[in-house]
């Protein structure tokens, strides 16, 4: 015989948000926890993606960043429509995120010294590279040229945008082209890889710094690890893609913890300062 009714259980709602899965270890870990120590998993410390807003509290000094050419957006030049049209879906990204596309650059200062630091916003189209993404490095690597200042650019981004075609392949040797020049002058630039970085993005200017860092277990490469499994018909090894097995075979210079990154930019500059 049941001592109670159905009706005299109350169901407790968990607020959604309220836990959090890590990309890498797969742990079910309490959101809180994790925001506390700058959305770095407490279990495996693989970094989280983090908005451009917390991007530039961490890495600048307070105050410092002053945005460039933030008014710049894309167009619809080929007129693509998938499930929707190209410059609707622009729109709803623009009113979700509040940005006009997926990269922004300006001047900052880092410890009082002045850099051109450009970051992507993963949150916008998966931080694709379009026209606009394109022009905006141009446009950075230039401010940086002409103020003899360092560059920094934080890549977060699945790659080419495939809405702009060939015109978003274009902006691979635009963005190459710049950072030649720039470091024809000596001017250093310093590329930084967050979780994920891949495509056109890292086949161009994201893998040509003069110093090239990486946050702890940062997904990095040109295709994804199935299409890359897929295509040579052989199982990957282990940790492959990821920033310490780029570092072991050489592809990036250092890894750096998040709390850890502004310190290590300033020490960095300092290097390459004339003075």
């Amino acid at each position: 015989m049941a001592w109670f009714k159905k009706e005299d259980i109350k169901k407790i709602k968990i607020p959604e948000g309220l836990w959090i899965k890590c990309n890498y270890c797969r742990e079910i870990i309490y959101r809180k926890e994790v925001e506390k120590s700058s959305m770095v998993c407490p279990k495996c410390k693989y970094h989280f993606y983090i908005s451009i807003e917390d991007r530039i509290a961490i890495m600048l000094d307070e105050g410092s960043f002053h945005e460039l050419d933030k008014s710049i957006y894309s167009l619809d030049p080929l007129e693509f429509k998938d499930s929707v049209k190209y410059k609707d879906r622009i729109k709803n990204y623009q009113k979700s995120t509040g940005y006009a596309d997926a990269f922004v650059y300006g001047e900052a200062k880092i410890n009082d010294s002045p850099v051109v630091i450009g970051i992507f916003n993963f949150k916008f189209m998966g931080g694709s590279m379009g026209s606009v993404v394109g022009e905006k490095i141009l446009r950075a690597t230039e401010t940086s040229m002409n103020k003899k200042l360092p560059l920094i650019i934080v890549s977060a981004s699945g790659g080419a945008r495939m809405q702009e075609g060939i015109l978003s392949l274009m902006q691979m040797a635009k963005t190459s082209a710049a950072i030649s020049r720039l470091s024809e002058m000596g001017v250093p630039y310093i590329s930084i890889l967050t979780d994920p970085t891949f495509g056109g993005v890292t086949a161009s200017f994201a893998m040509l710094g003069d110093i090239i860092i990486a946050e702890p277990k940062a997904l990095i490469g040109f295709a994804g690890p199935r299409v890359v499994e897929q295509t040579i018909k052989q199982q990957l090894p282990e940790g492959f893609q990821r920033a310490e097995f780029l570092l072991e075979h050489g592809m990036i210079d250092m890894i750096v913890e998040r709390k850890r990154l502004k310190e290590t930019l300033a020490k960095v500059i300092n290097f390459f300062s004339p003075s």
